[in-house]
């Protein structure tokens, strides 16, 4: 069966398709093998465990596995003493060292690394001249000469490629101190354990304090016996959870061992929830949310912005960012709550009275709301939450809202303030 064949079908059994099928190859596995399409370390792992096998963004990687369907994984990511495991090893991990490895990965990103306390993160993003989104990223600091990087594995080559040209520009022709590694996929796994539960399940398999690692912190650590892991408290689901950093050699063993614990209800997650999860979590999807023709001012993530960052305007698109967040913009992305009508799929339209006032990006059906969401661009006067209007899916016309994200209360593991 085809992917748009399975999707069709899983729409009319649980009317929860996933958005955003270019994403996906719809081709024979086969024949996806024969053009490259490459595997992660847990690729037999998947396939033994029932995994139902998709082309994304050039890995293969199970959408879902066969004892569960996607809205019932998403529920039970969000469900109390439960826990998910999700294969993100197709993501492009980082490593630049030396003592103007911080001045160095500045000069790319909006983020004030070097205000950032040792062992801690932050999401950020790559600009261009125009202040456009070139990919959104986690930059830990592990200390003030060693950073920890993951991207987007659609961005892996754009994304290594800028990374490694500003590194030796910075070598080269300014004399300083930085290098970098890039992760093959098989070198080093990632696994995203999100869920109530995920410390849960992790403390019993780490003598890491759990407890003491707070959301967006990062820390070396030894997981079931297995040396040379990187746990980092942060997710793409709006839940607590953990990306673990392991060998690739190593990833299936851990991954068993997570399954097998006694503290939590641990299963495998695929793409499917995993996507429904992050849009519940008002987070975007580079390609879909935020591209080269988005500022982080348009898509509400000012925040990326340091303080110290707009003061000395030392990135890419400074100027015009600086200028938005003085003088405004004429979009905004906004989140959708519809109140009629089937999922709103990227590319539908948007409006007000007639008047088409912007675009959906991103939108599916939600397992925790029982409604369906969406997130997308309008004019900026109409970005106010309940504002109502209306969306054109297949020259129909159903009633929808402006919401506030995330769509359902985030779960982040903080530090009390004090």
């Amino acid at each position: 069966m085809s992917l748009i064949k399975f999707f069709s079908s899983y729409y009319i059994r649980k009317s929860l398709p996933i958005k955003n099928l270019a994403f996906f190859s719809t081709t024979p596995l086969p024949a996806q093998e024969e053009r490259g399409a490459r595997k992660t370390s847990l690729f037999d792992f998947h396939v033994a465990r029932g995994g139902k096998i998709v082309n994304f963004a050039g890995y293969l990687l199970p959408v879902q596995y066969s004892d569960q369907g996607i809205a019932t994984s998403h529920i039970h990511t969000r469900t109390p003493g439960c826990a998910s495991i999700f294969d993100v090893s197709h993501m492009l991990q980082t490593y630049l060292t030396g003592k103007d490895a911080i001045e160095c990965f500045e000069s790319i990103t909006t983020a004030d690394i070097r205000e950032l306390s040792d062992r801690n993160g932050t999401l950020t993003v790559f600009t261009n001249d125009k202040g456009g989104i070139l990919d959104d990223l986690i930059v830990n600091r592990v200390n003030s000469e060693f950073l920890y990087v993951v991207s987007n594995a659609a961005r892996k080559d754009h994304d290594s490629q800028l990374i490694r040209n500003t590194v030796d520009n910075f070598r080269e022709q300014k004399g300083k101190s930085v290098s970098v590694r890039f992760f093959d996929t098989k070198e080093r796994a990632l696994l995203a354990l999100q869920g109530p539960a995920s410390a849960a399940a992790l403390q019993t398999l780490t003598k890491v304090d759990l407890n003491q690692l707070y959301f967006m912190t990062t820390t070396e650590a030894e997981i079931a016996g297995v040396k040379d892991c990187r746990i980092t408290r942060c997710g793409y689901t709006g839940e607590d959870g953990f990306e673990i950093s392991i060998l690739g050699d190593k990833a299936s063993f851990i991954a068993e061992a997570l399954l097998d614990v006694k503290t939590a209800n641990v299963k495998l997650a695929g793409l499917g929830a995993r996507d429904s999860l992050r849009l519940e979590a008002g987070m975007c999807l580079y390609g879909s949310d935020i591209d080269t023709t988005t500022t982080p001012i348009e898509a509400g993530l000012a925040w990326l912005v340091g303080k110290r960052r707009r003061t000395e305007k030392k990135f890419p698109g400074a100027e015009i960012i600086m200028d938005q967040l003085k003088n405004g913009v004429t979009r905004r992305r906004v989140g959708i709550r519809m109140l009629t009508g089937p999922p709103a799929r990227h590319g539908v339209g948007i409006y007000s009275n007639g008047e088409m006032i912007g675009e959906i990006t991103s939108g599916c059906p939600s397992p925790s709301l029982s409604g369906n969401v969406a997130m997308g661009y309008v004019k900026e006067e109409f970005k106010k939450s309940d504002t109502p209007v209306e969306l054109k899916i297949r020259d129909k016309f159903f009633e929808a809202k402006i919401s506030k994200m995330p769509f359902t209360k985030s779960n982040y593991y903080q530090k009390t303030k004090q």
